[in-house]
């Protein structure tokens, strides 16, 4: 190599020698508050579409709230991730419907993992989507009312590492210095207790618009999704919904996300009535959803047979009603919910649906079919496992 080869060579090794700390700096960071070495983020990609094609494959997981545990019992059962959290799922596309956040204390490791499992997807042709639920609006909105002091010190332990690593950021004359994410956000909280304070404001630093958390992970989630035949959502979606249009609102929401329309979410998020709160689907009771306001939503959506939810938790299990047209995924699997045992949805590329579980009631059955209810599922058992088989 000739000088002046070596010379434009380190001239090369310094210019990029500022990228290389950020990325070291912010592997460092998500290692410290993760306990995972995640690879660089990758370049920008363009928003996953609102409607995608069946898989041969798909996977449907509901409300993880904080608890990582449950959150990967439900992922082994599916056979998507080994024994080392590997990613094993191949081509599967797996929707999670929201409400990673609250009511445990595991939620940002549960985002870093996901986040991590996302990429190990990918790279074998799969995909794994997460939704925006009730939860996360409410928490990018700064409405902390089912927060534990877990998750509290979560995020507390995040603010102190971040911070640490904008310091060392600031060492380098190369990088643009970074943004002080908590600019504007107070130092006290009325009704909140002094000692709570640190991990409040490390939690409305993180989770606010545009936020260095809801920026990096929630605005990737989508609101709404069409899966070949299967509308996932996770409250519900009603006919003014579908005619305000399915794809505005997911553009939408990602827009509130990054920062773009102030601190609150969009009317269609907020209320009894709202996409992510809605309930006039899940009632445990199958009588008493609003099976014709479905049937008209699902008319209005090309291809549309049935819509997937979570958000009500069904404390016998995911479920269907109105002749199985709205499944109702959420089990209240997580500690914080009742801990109920992970259920997980499976659709095969011909509609056919099953419910895979480790629930103990159904390991002793053989092949024999159990009727659980005139709008539920018909429920043959195999081998420890509850495999549900839905007429489409």
């Amino acid at each position: 190599m000739g000088r002046e080869e070596e010379a434009e060579t380190q001239t090369s090794i310094c210019k990029d020698a500022p990228n290389l700390l950020s990325f070291f700096v912010d592997t460092f960071v998500d290692f410290s508050v993760s306990g995972l070495f995640l690879l660089p983020t990758p370049p920008s990609l363009p928003p996953l579409p609102t409607r995608l094609p069946s898989p041969s494959r798909l996977i449907a997981v509901g409300d993880l709230h904080g608890d990582l545990d449950k959150t990967k019992q439900a992922l082994r059962l599916a056979g998507l991730i080994d024994a080392s959290d590997r990613y094993v799922g191949g081509s599967a596309t797996v929707v999670q419907v929201g409400d990673v956040l609250d009511r445990g204390g595991d939620e940002l490791k549960i985002l870093y993992f996901l986040e991590k499992l996302k990429r190990e997807a990918a790279r074998s042709g799969g995909k794994i989507i997460t939704m925006n639920g009730n939860h996360e609006i409410m928490n990018i909105e700064g409405d902390f009312r089912f927060v534990t002091k877990t998750a509290l010190d979560e995020f507390r332990v995040w603010e102190q590492w971040f911070s640490v690593g904008n310091k060392m950021k600031g060492l380098c004359q190369g990088l643009e210095t970074p943004t002080d994410p908590f600019k504007g956000v107070p130092m006290s909280f009325h009704g909140v207790k002094r000692e709570f304070f640190d991990g409040f404001r490390a939690r409305v630093a993180a989770l606010r618009p545009n936020g260095p958390i809801s920026s990096r992970f929630l605005s990737q989630n989508v609101t709404v999704l069409v899966v070949g035949d299967s509308l996932f959502v996770h409250g519900g979606l009603l006919p003014q919904h579908v005619d305000y249009g399915l794809e505005r609102i997911n553009e939408e929401v990602r827009d509130w996300i990054n920062g773009s329309s102030g601190k609150f979410s969009p009317q269609y998020c907020r209320g009894r009535n709202a996409v992510v709160w809605l309930r006039k689907f899940s009632n445990e009771v199958a009588q008493n959803c609003d099976c014709a306001t479905l049937e008209h939503v699902l008319k209005t959506v090309p291809g549309a047979k049935r819509m997937i939810m979570g958000h009500t938790i069904q404390t016998a299990g995911i479920n269907g009603a109105c002749e199985n047209r709205a499944i109702r995924i959420d089990v209240g699997m997580s500690r914080g919910c009742g801990g109920g045992l992970p259920e997980v949805l499976e659709i095969s590329k011909n509609s056919g649906l099953r419910i895979l579980t480790s629930n103990p009631l159904y390991q002793n059955m053989g092949n024999a079919g159990l009727n659980v209810g005139k709008e539920e599922l018909l429920i043959p058992a195999h081998g420890g496992l509850r495999e549900v088989e839905v007429k489409a």
